[in-house]
């Protein structure tokens, strides 16, 4: 609800409702308010016994605020312009080109698989008949046909977050059509971000309302929604151990039977020094040698057709009877429990399939639709049938059937081929579980690295060295360990298919929530594809004491580090909204802030999107002076992919104008690449300070002007600029933007113009930005605040341990909020509080 705001703040009723009260002529968004009453900052008062004076003084004036809701709570002022952004659609030949170009990125991992599929199908299932032979193919054949092709090529690509994909692609969709996040930071302005908006494909039901309400007041179904996401994310990181591993090795060991004496010592000291060359090279960037993915990938798709058709014309083109389904059951009847048990080998040749919705952020829904249809479907249909007709000729070769079916004379250019292929599929799982991480950074999930961005024409190229060097380590752990691929497959099956699992509860929640699918057909979408992958899940978790235990290690060691990490960030952000200044306190001291105020800007970084945070009173009795301006800069992550440019900030005046002090929040998507110099970011940030204190005086005289004029007759609309038109309560506040201008210039009196063209010619604006300009010539100095947190001696014994131990340890040694700048050391000045939880 919005109101105006007349003189110190806003006051809550009795009824609840918020009424007026009377303070200076400034027009406010109350849409916001806190609904907390305001304590003061206890953990600013000492004991007795503090220095008398100005300390001493302001200690007790902080003990002593009053509980009340002040006219800061309410969210910043929207961006001065608001416009939408549509990707332009592609032509058909471009569409092809950019199909072409996926070919290297998305289906590198799914297009190895022919390399040990059968290899680990006929290790439980001997390969003696052909009901065996055309039995596993039938059943390869269509798991391709279902899950990548059905699933994810004709459903799950269209539930993309403005050409986003990705589990926290779906979780922030959910997070913006139902607040379910656990970090209250959300305001009404990030609404109105031109990404932000869904298009829904039918009007809202009232199905999909009953489970939006449901979502938003039980905070169990948020914390279970947020715990299935991070298992996804934890999984896929596993996933960018396991992939190199399986990969590469599985590349090796095709010289196994093309060398003598090369034995499996031999395939894993190998697969070492090919996995230490493909990590040393990450951070040069994958931009470098891009440009041969794509035509590699290609060579190799083609590689298996070709083979695949030879293979079938000159061995048995009888193969083709697996089309028939029957011979599933048939598969089944004669094996019992071990088909059952090849199941887990038959999950492999999905490997790879999340990666078309994971990396959908690269191209486009089309391009990834005609590569998969068009090339990898039926290219990998010809591999594994040509693999089948060579089996039903020579059975025995089931253990290296790939490269036993390759023909004289092509052994050693393929093997080439597919050791590329294999470097490659790895390549993109790695860049993959870098983005993934660097998401879940964004969203508060993980803690702060290193990012270092590889390219400058393509920001999604990124390199996280911490994270780059475990995956080394681990992969190089598994291969030593294990030493065979079958074993690494029984890992590498669990973590596929618990991937999946999650696309498809969160793509079901999308169906029900956002698209108001029909129901019947929204529970088909789970009730098909779920029970497939839940067959295949328990096929793979039969494994856990032959290696399917390793991808259970990886998720529980991500999930724990991302849940503990978020848990500790929303307590932390919580006691610094329960402990925020009033406005009072802030009142009371005056524009000089009971100390000396001197030339310069001050940036005070902080996680509070409402309120005065409590740290400023620490800077308050712990420096002798403080600047002239102060800037509450709070970086804060939306869940959008990308937010433009020119939407980037929110601007709010604190107090009145003498205090000389503003909120800005600087918003950015999960995509969104923050590198720019602490320069760059000073000089953005004053321009767009002065562009907001144009704007403003120019409100104010409008505002002014409609009020004499005729103040019943106008219709009250929300502060911010990209509200207007939208629903705020019973009361919503005048503000007119660029385009209400021109409208209040056709439909109001002519004695409303000279209420606003003479803006740029006040006197107050005038002085405003020269003092601003002053206290920029000054210098800007960065005051950050360090906030611990701690459990409380009652707390329970997890909670301890999980905050004072395993939270602290995470914090001390992650990135400092302020690194992503490069500011010098003499410009920093920090200060600590410790909250209690």
């Amino acid at each position: 609800m919005g109101e105006m705001v007349e003189e110190e703040g806003i006051e809550e009723s009795g009824s609840g409702s918020v009424r007026l009260v009377r303070s200076e002529s400034r027009w406010v968004d109350g849409s916001e308010v806190d609904s907390e009453s305001v304590s003061p900052p206890w953990s600013l008062i000492e004991e007795e016994g503090y220095r008398e004076g100005r300390g001493g003084s302001l200690r007790r004036r902080l003990a002593n605020k009053p509980r009340r809701l002040d006219s800061f709570d309410v969210e910043a002022m929207s961006p001065f312009e608001s416009h939408s952004h549509h990707a332009k659609d592609l032509s058909i030949w471009a569409t092809i080109g950019v199909a072409f170009q996926t070919l290297g990125v998305v289906y590198g991992d799914v297009g190895t698989s022919p390399l040990y599929v059968f290899d680990d199908v006929f290790s439980k299932v001997p390969s003696k008949t052909e009901i065996d032979i055309l039995g596993a193919l039938s059943l390869v054949m269509y798991t391709i046909a279902l899950i990548p092709f059905g699933k994810y090529v004709f459903i799950v690509l269209k539930a993309n977050d403005n050409g986003e994909g990705g589990t926290f692609a779906l979780y922030s969709l959910i997070c913006r059509y139902a607040n379910v996040n656990l970090l209250p930071n959300r305001q009404q302005a990030d609404e109105h971000i031109s990404s932000f908006k869904l298009k829904l494909p039918t009007p809202e039901l009232e199905r999909a309302l009953n489970i939006k309400e449901v979502l938003e007041r039980k905070s169990s179904l948020k914390t279970l929604l947020l715990l299935l996401v991070l298992i996804g994310t934890s999984m896929i990181i596993g996933d960018g151990i396991l992939t190199p591993a399986m990969s590469v090795m599985s590349a090796v060991s095709g010289l196994q039977g093309q060398i003598q004496g090369f034995n499996t010592n031999a395939v894993v000291i190998v697969s070492i020094v090919i996995l230490i060359g493909l990590f040393s090279i990450q951070r040069f960037g994958t931009g470098k040698v891009g440009f041969l993915f794509a035509p590699v990938l290609a060579l190799w798709f083609f590689s298996l057709g070709t083979i695949g058709i030879y293979n079938i014309i000159k061995y048995d083109w009888t193969v083709l009877r697996a089309f028939n389904p029957a011979y599933i059951y048939f598969f089944f009847q004669k094996n019992g429990v071990k088909a059952w048990s090849a199941l887990g080998g038959c999950v492999l040749c999905i490997t790879g399939a999340e990666a078309m919705f994971a990396d959908l952020g690269h191209f486009s829904v089309q391009s990834i639709q005609i590569a998969f249809t068009f090339v990898v479907f039926p290219c990998l249909l010809l591999a594994y049938m040509g693999q089948s007709a060579f089996l039903m000729k020579y059975p025995s070769t089931a253990e290296r059937v790939f490269y036993a079916s390759i023909p004289d004379g092509l052994f050693w250019p393929v093997f080439v081929v597919a050791t590329l292929a294999a470097v490659i599929a790895s390549q993109a799982m790695i860049s993959a579980t870098f983005s993934c991480i660097k998401q879940s950074m964004a969203l508060g999930c993980f803690p702060r690295l290193k990012i270092i961005h590889t390219s400058k024409r393509r920001m999604g190229q990124i390199y996280i060295p911490v994270i780059n060097w475990f995956l080394m380590i681990m992969c190089i752990v598994v291969v030593a360990s294990f030493r065979h691929t079958n074993d690494i497959a029984n890992a590498y099956g669990i973590a596929e298919v618990g991937v999946m699992l999650v696309s498809t509860t969160l793509v079901t929640l999308v169906m029900v929530l956002i698209w108001q699918t029909n129901i019947f057909l929204a529970l088909c979408f789970p009730l098909v594809f779920g029970s497939v992958e839940l067959i295949y899940l328990s096929a793979v978790l039969a494994k856990i004491k032959e290696g399917g235990w390793l991808p259970l290690v990886f998720a529980t060691f991500f999930l724990s580090i991302m849940y503990t990490w978020n848990y500790g960030s929303v307590l932390k952000y919580r006691s610094e909204v329960r402990e925020k200044i009033s406005m009072d306190f802030m009142y009371e001291l005056g524009s000089t802030l009971g100390t000396v105020r001197v030339p310069g800007i001050g940036l005070l970084f902080n996680e509070l999107v409402q309120g005065v945070p409590s740290i400023f009173g620490q800077f308050l009795l712990s420096l002798p002076a403080i600047h002239s301006t102060i800037v509450f800069v709070c970086i804060k992550y939306v869940p959008v992919p990308v937010v433009p440019q020119e939407e980037r900030f929110l601007f709010r005046r604190v107090c009145h104008k003498d205090y000389h002090m503003f909120r800005c929040i600087a918003r950015y998507g999960y995509k969104d690449i923050r590198k720019e110099d602490h320069h760059a970011f000073e000089q953005l940030l004053v321009e767009s300070l002065e562009k907001f204190l144009r704007r403003e005086a120019q409100d104010l005289a409008l505002e002014t002007g409609i009020a004499d004029v005729e103040f019943d007759s106008v219709s009250v609309r929300s502060r911010d600029d990209g509200l207007q038109g939208s629903e705020a309560g019973d009361l919503h506040v005048p503000l007119l933007n660029a385009r209400n201008i021109e409208e209040a210039g056709t439909s109001t009196s002519p004695e409303l113009a000279p209420s606003y063209l003479p803006v740029d010619e006040d006197p107050s604006l005038e002085y405003e930005l020269s003092a601003l300009r002053e206290a920029m010539d000054s210098g800007f100095t960065y005051l950050l605040a360090h906030g611990d947190v701690r459990a409380r001696k009652d707390s329970w014994f997890l909670k301890k341990l999980a905050i004072n131990y395993f939270y602290a340890f995470l914090r001390r040694n992650c990135r400092a909020g302020a690194a992503n700048m490069s500011v010098p050391h003499m410009n920093i000045m920090q200060v600590g509080m410790t909250y209690m939880v």
